[in-house]
């Protein structure tokens, strides 16, 4: 009797599995508007401070004034035993997306 359940068992799992066809499914994730600026806040970060980590990144928005926009980045970073952020303005045209300016701001929280 107890063979029997065995090999009913055996015979179970075998069949699951042999029947098992998960359906997979790939989300497309969208690239946001402003991750063009987000990384050249970050490549430009790091050519302004060589000596330190970018630890954390935060987009905090986008403002229009007349014909350019400013996105908006704090970046979080560590050298040595020193942890700061980095407020990170970059300006462009909104038509044309050409460069305008790029601010730095330092900050200890």
């Amino acid at each position: 009797m107890r063979k029997t359940f065995i090999a009913l068992g055996i015979f179970t799992i075998v069949n699951t599995i042999a029947t098992y066809n998960p359906t997979i499914v790939h989300s497309q994730q969208q690239i946001p508007a402003y991750a063009k600026w987000g990384q050249l806040a970050v490549k430009e970060t790091q050519l302004k401070y060589p000596n330190a980590k970018i630890i954390d990144y935060l987009h905090e928005g986008s403002e229009s004034k007349e014909d350019s926009t400013i996105e908006k980045f704090k970046l979080w970073l560590k050298e040595g035993d020193n942890e700061f952020g980095v407020f990170v303005r970059i300006e462009y045209t909104t038509e044309t997306e050409e460069l305008v300016n790029i601010e730095f701001l330092e900050t200890s929280r």
